[in-house]
């Protein structure tokens, strides 16, 4: 019998629009702040920074919201992706469990993140920006966006953090590819690089800094805004095309999941595919939703739910989330996309509501679940996914040891094929599992004490 490795939709039942969870949250938000008054910002706060129509997103609490027709034709390059089942994994493990895994990385960047820079693009280029600049960790949101303004005629300059700069040369040679600008950060084109370099010349770097030097850069040039790739809500909505697909392509095969998981740092990946799902269970449907972050930035596990600022250099609006402060510098570990402060303000008001369940994993216990994964399915994932992939593992075990059957979802994010240098020390026994000491945290969460707004403590 021929059994289903793979479930595709066809290009005709691509999503025509995004989820926005925002309208189904049982708490809603508490407002972005404004710094220097501590009262809400306002759209014209946002507005030196992200074009208008990005606000009007950010800002939107209507459930469903169209994706435009230029925008679906780019992402038909690659959407809509499949959903494949990890039977040699299952066996491997010798669970009852059924392991499927939503593959993002058959996108041209190899990663979920053009989901929101494609549409991020398209809406600066109709705004009439003529450049972007942006962050990244481990440069797969800087390739994307510098793949997504090449399809929109778009200049695109991206901080790269400076630890995955020069561990990972060819995603930067990618983003050059397409045409984007890379500097590792802290860098001498921004004060702020300049200052941070004063204080620490081989300082590695952090998403955070990163964020501070390309919103800097925004501010002070003509025609250019910025874009993030992760944390705010309008990204978390263009990811949610991930989970509005699997649903339809768990309906083709007459099944639901018991288990969703995704790996967050700063949340796109995990809500583009969890957010339908919670919208489910917040209407009664049993499932379990897992957010799987490194132990050494273990800022949904450790961190408290706080007002606190998305950079180091405190210039954005205080944002409501999961924080370790946003001086907080974390150690430079191979999954450079989770070296994140902060989490997106809708996944942790929905942690806080007990809706999604945080959980950390050290290093050497990803990197194992990612050669497991690589040597049974064949694919080698990114060192962010291997998160997902450590959490997904777990809950197959755990449905050996109860004898009990289970679907279970997880998001392969990106593949790892230009991170190899980071397995390579794994293979070679130079990785060690890294725990973040209480003193480093109580030290970095000790800068937003003084902070507006309201610090649960959580």
């Amino acid at each position: 019998m021929t059994v289903i490795k793979k479930v595709n939709l066809p290009d005709t039942e691509i999503p025509r629009q995004w989820y926005n969870i925002a309208a189904d949250m049982p708490n809603p938000m508490q407002p972005p702040l404004n710094p220097a008054t501590g009262k809400p910002a306002s759209a014209e706060d946002l507005a030196p920074v992200f074009p208008m129509n990005l606000i009007e997103q950010e800002m939107s609490t209507e459930r469903y919201i169209d994706i435009p027709g230029k925008v679906l034709e780019k992402l038909l390059l690659y959407r809509p992706t499949p959903l494949k089942r990890a039977y040699a994994l299952e066996q491997h493990l010798q669970t009852p469990a059924k392991i499927y895994y939503k593959d993002e990385s058959v996108s041209p960047a190899g990663s979920h993140k053009p989901n929101t820079a494609i549409a991020q693009a398209y809406y600066n280029k109709e705004f009439g920006i003529r450049r972007i600049t942006t962050e990244t960790g481990a440069g797969q949101w800087g390739s994307a966006l510098s793949f997504s303004c090449a399809l929109f005629g778009l200049e695109c300059k991206v901080y790269m953090v400076r630890v995955s700069y020069d561990q990972k040369p060819y995603r930067r040679l990618m983003m050059q590819t397409w045409g984007g600008q890379c500097v590792p950060s802290p860098s001498p084109d921004t004060s702020f690089g300049r200052k941070m370099l004063a204080e620490d010349p081989d300082c590695p770097g952090s998403l955070g800094i990163a964020i501070s030097e390309a919103i800097e850069d925004a501010v002070t040039s003509r025609d250019t805004r910025y874009s993030l790739g992760s944390v705010l809500n309008h990204v978390m909505l263009h990811q949610t095309i991930i989970g509005l697909e699997a649903q339809k392509q768990f309906a083709q095969i007459g099944e639901y999941p018991d288990v969703v998981v995704g790996c967050v740092g700063g949340g796109s990946n995990f809500a583009g595919l969890a957010f339908p799902f919670l919208r489910d269970k917040i209407y009664g449907k049993q499932v379990q939703v897992i957010a799987a972050e490194p132990a050494a930035c273990p800022t949904l596990t450790r961190g408290p739910f706080a007002y606190d600022f998305g950079d180091t250099a405190a210039t954005t609006p205080l944002l409501p989330m999961y924080t370790l402060g946003h001086n907080f510098m974390p150690p430079a570990i191979h999954a450079g996309g989770l070296r994140y402060h902060g989490a997106s303000p809708q996944v942790s008001q929905l942690v806080k509501d007990r809706l999604i369940e945080p959980r950390a994993y050290d290093q050497l216990k990803t990197y194992e679940a990612g050669v497991l994964f690589a040597r049974t399915e064949g694919q080698i994932p990114a060192p962010e996914t291997c998160h997902a992939i450590a959490a997904a593992i777990e809950e197959a075990m755990k449905a050996k040891e109860e004898g009990v059957q289970k679907t279970i979802v997880f998001n392969y994010s990106g593949h790892g094929l230009l991170d190899l240098p980071g397995y390579a020390k794994y293979l070679e026994g130079e990785l060690s599992g890294f725990a973040l000491p209480e003193e480093e945290i109580n030290r970095a969460i000790a800068a937003i004490a003084g902070l507006p707004g309201i610090c649960t403590g959580e």
